[in-house]
């Protein structure tokens, strides 16, 4: 009997997913919204939790990293660390079907939520300066939102990494 090695280790040649028609954010489903979302909320929520947990906590030099490991056992902060982890979970999704040049401003709708989480529940005081650089951040959201999620590329991406990971 002849066993057959388990393993092919000739490299799998990268194929690029058929990329999507160009749409506007009307072209986008209900889901995809949903990831969008949940991106937004999980980050602005996430900061603010590490925020106030690294307040209760007090000051951390550079000099003293255990520290840092000491804060992660603070509730506040564990829970904005699992929050971040559902945000990068659900950007690198967003990701995957978008142009960065999409998700990121579309997303930064996250900074007026940071704002207003700061104003109730850290009881920051905010600048009218602030609030009108947030205003500007709001309204270059709406500027992105109409554009294409996903962009034509005209050449394929480098494919040497992405071999190079598959082979080792």
């Amino acid at each position: 009997m002849t066993s057959k090695p388990i393993l092919n280790s000739t490299p799998i040649p990268y194929r690029a997913p058929r990329p999507e028609p160009a749409r506007g954010a009307e072209g986008l489903s209900a889901g995809k919204y949903a990831i969008l979302g949940v991106v937004t909320l999980t980050g602005a929520f996430g900061d603010t939790l590490l925020s106030i947990g690294m307040k209760r906590f007090g000051p951390i030099p550079l000099a003293r990293p255990e520290l840092m490991i000491r804060a992660l056992y603070s509730p506040w902060v564990a829970g904005g660390v699992l929050l971040l982890l559902a945000f990068f979970a659900s950007y690198l999704t967003a990701l995957s079907w978008a142009d960065l040049t999409y998700v990121l401003p579309a997303t930064s709708f996250g900074y007026a939520v940071i704002a207003l989480l700061s104003k109730l529940w850290l009881h920051e005081r905010i600048s009218a300066g602030r609030w009108m650089g947030i205003a500007l951040i709001v309204a270059g959201v709406g500027f992105v939102a109409r554009g294409p999620a996903l962009t034509p590329n005209s050449e394929p991406p480098p494919t040497g990494a992405l071999q190079g990971a598959e082979e080792g």
